[in-house]
């Protein structure tokens, strides 16, 4: 297996294995946002593949500073193929991701993962990673038309 930095032409397995979270996407609007988040030097985006050269898991890590708690990295995806569980795909993602964040001096990573992801909870703790809160979590959608004429 070898982790890289993501690029553009994996988007449309990156769908796929979105699809797998439950966060259906299609390939073009997840190329268009990869493409974005390659763009900036806070974002790290890498895959796992295997020699056939078939991606089977990606990571998506942000640097974040907080205004009340600091500098940290921040895992905001993970997913690897079903079929690639079990095998050091998640823990080599999450492994490369946090040489990146000690590589830009950060020395705090941090993570959600959501109460329904039972098998994501285990996994998160053998690598270390602590339960420090359980929070609820919000979002609204907006009208950007209607606000930025405001």
């Amino acid at each position: 297996m070898r982790i890289r930095t993501a690029l553009p032409a994996d988007a449309p397995r990156m769908a796929e294995l979105s699809a797998v979270l439950g966060y259906p996407a299609s390939a073009m609007s997840l190329a268009e946002r990869l493409e974005r988040l390659l763009g900036r030097s806070q974002e790290a985006v890498l895959v796992a593949e295997v020699p056939s050269n078939l991606v089977v898991g990606w990571v998506h890590g942000s640097e974040q500073e907080l205004l009340e708690a600091g500098r940290r990295c921040e895992i905001l995806g993970l997913v690897v193929d079903p079929e690639h569980r079990t095998r050091g795909v998640g823990r080599g993602l999450v492994g490369e991701l946090e040489r990146w964040a000690a590589s830009r001096g950060l020395d705090l990573m941090s993570v959600r993962s959501n109460v329904v992801r039972v098998e994501s909870h285990p996994f998160y703790e053998r690598l270390g990673y602590a339960r420090t809160k359980t929070q609820h979590a919000y979002r609204k959608h907006i009208a950007c038309d209607e606000l930025s004429t405001r």
